[in-house]
């Protein structure tokens, strides 16, 4: 952990009750990290999305120097593309959203107005969007905000000179996990998936070529292994860039937010 002595700790989970009355006051923003339980393929863990945005949270609640709190964490997400791997757990779409809704009730009843999803998995960002919207109507006093992790640093990922295809336990999130907890990566394991629009079939090629219409396919279609790029390329200094990146975006953006009224 990040706190300092003699200061709270900026976990909700290390407070005791009146530490966290006390945290309403002092710091106004709740970062609540979600991720998934899903395969990332042969050399990672299950829990890589959520092990990746608990990390960015505490990097940036640091940051923040005691204007933010961490809430409970969404361990599991929205991950039924991936359901065809042992060890995949998922929730449904209304599970989800149901679940931000009942977390996000409980801060906002003990006074918290500001809240901040961070998702180190893309399955969870339709959802979010739509809480968000539900949110103007349900609790229009809150102010509600997401972010996904990888997208927001597009330069770091792109220095990788990823493969043509890539990312779901590709070059840059095992770059990020060789960061972040390079004791729960078994490089040794390290194996490319789908690598080339070639290795693709038509229907999964349709699905990969980006922006709308959108077509959702498994990914044991995509990729044999579960895994889209080539994790033997990544290196500990390319997963520092990108989450240093999305670290700096996601403080510049809270700072920016905290200062602003209404």
């Amino acid at each position: 952990m990040n706190d300092t002595p003699g200061q709270l700790p900026h976990h909700l989970a290390e407070m005791t009750t009146v530490e966290a009355a006390e945290a309403v006051r002092a710091s106004p923003l709740v970062i609540i990290p979600a991720g998934a339980f899903e395969q990332h393929g042969p050399g990672m863990p299950l829990a890589t999305d959520t092990i990746r945005a608990e990390h960015v949270a505490d990097l940036v609640a640091a940051q923040l120097a005691g204007r933010a709190v961490i809430g409970p964490s969404l361990g599991i997400g929205v991950s039924p593309h991936h359901l065809a791997f042992a060890g995949t757990v998922s929730l449904s779409t209304g599970t989800l959203a149901a679940l931000v809704r009942d977390y996000v009730d409980s801060l906002h009843r003990h006074g918290w107005r500001d809240v901040l999803v961070i998702t180190g998995h893309g399955g969870n960002n339709a959802t979010l969007s739509t809480v968000a919207q539900d949110l103007l109507v349900t609790h229009p006093g809150l102010r509600f905000a997401w972010t996904p992790l990888t997208t927001l640093a597009p330069d770091a990922v792109a220095a990788m000179r990823p493969s043509e295809v890539h990312g779901h336990s590709g070059e840059a999130e095992t770059a990020q996990m060789l960061y972040l907890a390079p004791e729960l990566v078994h490089t040794d394991r390290l194996a490319p998936g789908s690598v080339r629009r070639d290795d693709l079939d038509p229907l999964s090629r349709l699905a990969r070529r980006g922006g709308h219409p959108a077509l959702t396919v498994p990914y044991d279609r995509l990729s044999p292994n579960g895994v889209l790029g080539d994790p033997r390329r990544a290196t500990p200094e390319d997963g520092r860039a990108i989450v240093d990146a999305a670290v700096h975006r996601i403080v510049t953006f809270a700072k920016e937010w905290l200062d602003t009224t209404g």
